[in-house]
């Protein structure tokens, strides 16, 4: 036996680095921005992991993974939480781009931040995105190797309320659209990796993008009408697959699971009502001189 069969066959220590070759990580992502690839983008929301593992299979580049898939925990559960939800997400898709949401508790201090977004990192997200984060906080993570991809634009969440009174179209004035812009200019500066541009005209999302040397992910954010576009773009997958009872304006279906999913139950139980499952290739039998034996030792008993 060579000495490198022995050592993969019988070394103790495991690989030095959890990085895994050919995973889409920001510097990935960023090569495509700087190759005009675009990027692909989508989020599971509700509807879990197995969507996220289809995705995968067909080459999305990233999944914006929202903190629980229970909705009624605390943020502060929802810290407690993430290594289990980012790892049971990572499972099933091992090479996409894992950027996981994560609301003000996580940073509410830049120590606090850097605390979280470390176990963040090391329970194996890509990148955090931490919604309406300051810069000085930020800095401070990206400083300490944190790989932050965030939002400008519409925040989404309890974030929108005080101001804007819930979701709100962002940039349709001069002013308005400059005030996006500065927050992406000074996130980028402060460290930012990547950004989401949400609910802003596509006028003003490609500027952004063209302005930005990181790479700029379109949600909602409109269309030129000229080809000139962001970065790349993102859909929720309860959009693609036209489960929203009311779809957003920006949203286009690609097809409807619950008449997909509808066929299949009904398909199974029409099956089994009739009696046409199982058939002979569903199942197996018992030996026949077992059988006679069983047979004969049930009705004794």
């Amino acid at each position: 036996m060579t000495d490198e069969q022995m050592k993969a066959m019988f070394s103790p220590f495991p690989k030095m680095s959890k990085a895994v070759r050919g995973r889409k990580t920001i510097h990935y992502l960023q090569k495509l921005k700087d190759e005009g690839t675009p990027i692909v983008q989508h989020c599971p929301s509700m509807v879990g992991p197995i969507f996220a593992m289809a995705a995968a299979m067909a080459d999305i580049d990233i999944l914006r993974l929202q903190p629980t898939d229970n909705v009624s925990n605390s943020a502060e559960q929802a810290i407690k939480e993430a290594s289990l939800q980012i790892g049971k997400y990572r499972s099933m898709s091992p090479m996409i781009h894992i950027n996981y949401v994560t609301d003000t508790e996580a940073f509410y201090c830049k120590e606090a931040a850097l605390k979280n977004f470390s176990n963040f990192h090391y329970a194996d997200a890509d990148s955090i995105l931490p919604m309406g984060i300051n810069n000085e906080t930020l800095k401070y993570v990206s400083d300490n190797h944190c790989a932050i991809y965030g939002h400008v634009g519409a925040l989404s969440g309890w974030q929108t309320m005080p101001k804007y009174g819930g979701y709100k179209r962002m940039g349709k004035t001069a002013e308005d659209a400059m005030e996006v812009f500065k927050t992406a200019y000074e996130y980028q500066e402060n460290g930012m990796k990547a950004m989401s541009v949400e609910l802003t005209p596509g006028e003003v999302s490609a500027a952004i993008a063209k302005k930005m040397r990181v790479p700029v992910i379109g949600i909602a954010a409109g269309t030129t009408g000229s080809g000139v576009t962001v970065d790349g773009y993102e859909m929720v997958d309860t959009d693609l697959f036209g489960l929203m009872s009311k779809p957003a304006s920006h949203a286009k279906s690609y097809g409807n699971f619950l008449q997909f999913a509808y066929g299949v139950y009904a398909a199974w139980a029409n099956d089994v009502r009739t009696k046409a499952y199982p058939t002979e290739e569903n199942g197996f039998h018992m030996d026949p001189a077992e059988l006679e034996k069983f047979n004969e030792m049930i009705e004794k008993f």
